[in-house]
Formats: C-alpha cells, structure tokens, sequence
C-alpha cells in the first residue's frame, strides 16, 4: 500500500510549508487525485487520518478532487473527459488516443493556520 508513503511524504511538505510560512498548524489540505494517478482515494483518507496526528496537520481536513481522465484521440481529434480507467475514445472507439490530464496528483491548496 504505497499511499502510506505518499502522504509520508505530503506530511513532509506540509510541515516544510507551515515551517516557512510560520504557521501554527494547517486547518485544509487538497489534492488533486487523477483517475490514472495510481493513488486510491479512499486508502490515502485512512492513511491520512493514521499520520496526521503526530504532524502539524492533526486538526487539518483533507480535501480530495478527483480529476477524470482527459483525452484526446489521434484518429477523430475529439477531447473527452471519462470517470475510469480507459484510453479507448468515447466518440469513435479508437485506442489511439493521449492522456492529456488524470494521471498525476497535486497538492493544491493548504489552508494555514497563522
């Protein structure tokens, strides 16, 4: 379960942020999770929740926005958003396509505590 290590990691960036902005403590973080990311969202809540404890994030909320797959298919030039794991276009069934968004995962925003 590597969600475990990427919020090991969020943890991480969250303190090194808080530290720069003097902050007493985070009260939000989101994310922007991709379809095709590879993160569960579910599993990176609970393991969230496990770690927060012990961080500058004990009190925060997390925010999760999961971004649907976007492609763009090279047979018909059509872009379409899907909410699952696929690369077949929608408008012509053609796997000639490129993901153009849904495969990463960003922090966006921190809502600190001053």
């Amino acid at each position: 379960m590597h969600e475990y290590s990427v919020v090991m990691s969020l943890m991480e960036q969250c303190e090194s942020l808080a530290l720069e902005h003097q902050a007493k403590g985070i009260e939000q973080v989101q994310l922007k999770i991709g379809i095709l990311s590879g993160v569960e969202p579910a599993l990176l809540s609970q393991a969230f929740e496990t770690f927060k404890l012990e961080t500058v994030c004990h009190n925060a909320k997390l925010i999760l926005n999961i971004q649907p797959l976007v492609l763009q298919c090279r047979d018909c030039n059509t872009e379409s958003q899907v909410n699952e794991r696929t690369i077949i276009c929608s408008a012509c069934g053609s796997n000639n396509t490129l993901v153009t968004d849904g495969e990463d995962m960003m922090l966006m925003q921190l809502v600190l505590d001053t």
